[in-house]
């Protein structure tokens, strides 16, 4: 495939780079001379000063013979100028554009029936819809993990540090299902800063950080094995009320408000004490004075989080989960490994990226959400081909989770999953979904077409799995 990425800045660049290790033609378009400086002693394509919306560079880049083009500079007008400029010439090239002002999303009856895309733009990237969305995923299950979910899935895959004492400390991975009280599948392992895929005689130990495949009402009964448990979480400290933190904070009332309004949250949750109270802050005075008036739920203040009187004085040490969103992200981690040692039980932190997102783990940051990660693997699903229906990455870009369709013309139908297995590459297929639901595959697993997988693979293996699959 021949990309053209318009927008050298970091997601840009990752983005080149993940593409570039798959042997695709790759350009690059940014008009800051420093950036280009960076972007071109940094990966292995071409990259070009110029600005992205004018369609002569776009010509000298080859759009007429490109695939796709994905705009990610700063200015979601320019983002979106460009895909509806290349439109309006090209319009069968694939056009992605990342968008963080939702006012520009429609949701329009009259845009659905028309069958015709927004702007001239295939797909919109989200990075904070997408963003919050994962934090407050991590949220409902107590800060306890990272999880990814699966839609359509009553399954998601959570992953958690093995504590000391634990009782899966020395336990090969075939014999966890014994002790277990629910199935599971383990199918990551990460030992020492190396994750690797596990065989049924991997033997577990203190300090591994296993991926679990688990029924999502299961996990909270599967977590006390690892040496964790789940603490009900009553007080809440959000810090930052920008677009982020705002929604997060409109997720986090209204699914309390759903729960109220249940049969169950009726008849047992009559206390509003037991409701989890929710503090927002924000240094920004009008950010602060527009959550007041929004959330009317929740208290706000317009406070420095850094301000350690203000801390002691409002005693937020004492709250059981701290979510730090502002867009300055070493605030972010700073405050959340500051409330951690003042005895804050939980925190959930937004970071730029997977490495950041490994240095937050490293001091005792229990979730970190990496934007930069989530807008990349939105952009990967829709390049993998139509048979791709989702991309997560993981461990800092060295695994995927691949959502696949198994199509009519693929030679691996009616073949058992036993039966596919490769000797040059090793992947695990994680759910299978036949038309009703997904389930835990096994070896005796019969494929066909329209069977959708999830399954994980090395990154440096996936283009070669999915020439297997029929991809």
């Amino acid at each position: 495939m021949k990309i053209i990425i318009i927008g050298a800045g970091f997601t840009g660049l990752q983005l080149a780079k993940r593409l570039v290790s798959e042997k695709m033609d790759v350009v690059l378009i940014d008009n800051d001379e420093e950036t280009v400086r960076h972007a071109s002693n940094s990966v292995d394509c071409l990259v070009i000063q110029a600005n992205g919306n004018n369609l002569n560079t776009l010509e000298q880049a080859g759009i007429s013979k490109a695939d796709a083009l994905i705009a990610l500079t700063k200015s979601d007008e320019i983002n979106m100028i460009t895909c509806s400029l290349v439109d309006s010439v090209y319009p069968d090239i694939i056009k992605i554009a990342r968008v963080r002002n939702y006012d520009y999303y429609s949701n329009s009856n009259a845009v659905s029936a028309s069958n015709r895309h927004m702007y001239g733009i295939d797909y919109m990237i989200h990075p904070d819809v997408a963003a919050a969305e994962e934090i407050v995923t991590a949220y409902q299950h107590g800060a306890i993990a990272d999880i990814l979910e699966f839609d359509d899935s009553k399954y998601e895959m959570a992953s958690v540090e093995i504590e000391k004492e634990s009782c899966l400390d020395g336990i090969r991975l075939k014999d966890i299902n014994s002790m277990s009280p629910t199935k599971v599948l383990i199918p990551l392992v990460t030992r020492d800063e190396k994750t690797f895929l596990p065989v049924g005689d991997t033997e577990l130990k203190a300090g591994d950080t296993i991926s679990i495949l688990i029924e999502k009402e299961k996990l909270s009964a599967f977590l006390p094995l690892t040496g964790s448990n789940v603490h009900q979480i009553k007080r809440i400290a959000l810090v930052g009320a920008g677009r982020i933190g705002t929604k997060i904070a409109d997720c986090i009332l209204k699914k309390e408000k759903e729960k109220s309004k249940s049969i169950i949250g009726k008849l047992f949750d009559k206390n509003t004490k037991n409701h989890p109270q929710l503090v927002i802050i924000d240094k920004d005075y009008n950010l602060a004075k527009e959550a007041s008036e929004t959330f009317e739920d929740a208290i706000v203040y317009n406070a420095d989080i850094t301000d350690e009187s203000f801390i002691e004085e409002e005693n937020l040490s004492r709250f059981d989960l701290v979510i730090a969103a502002t867009h300055n992200h070493e605030l972010n981690m700073v405050a959340s490994a500051y409330f951690k040692t003042l005895g804050c039980k939980r925190s959930i932190c937004l970071v730029t990226n997977s490495a950041y997102a490994l240095i937050a783990k490293n001091i005792d940051i229990d979730v970190a959400v990496p934007i930069k990660d989530v807008v990349v693997d939105a952009i990967l699903s829709h390049l993998r081909g139509k048979n791709v229906t989702g991309v997560h990455t993981l461990s800092e870009g060295e695994f995927e989770v691949v959502e696949f369709e198994i199509p009519q013309d693929s030679k691996i139908r009616g073949k058992a999953l036993k039966d596919i297995r490769s000797t040059e590459t090793a992947f695990i297929v994680l759910l299978v979904n036949k038309g009703d639901t997904y389930m835990i595959a096994d070896g005796n697993t019969i494929l066909e077409t329209g069977d959708k997988l999830i399954f994980i693979v090395e990154t440096k293996d996936n283009k070669q799995i999915l020439s297997k699959l029929g991809g």
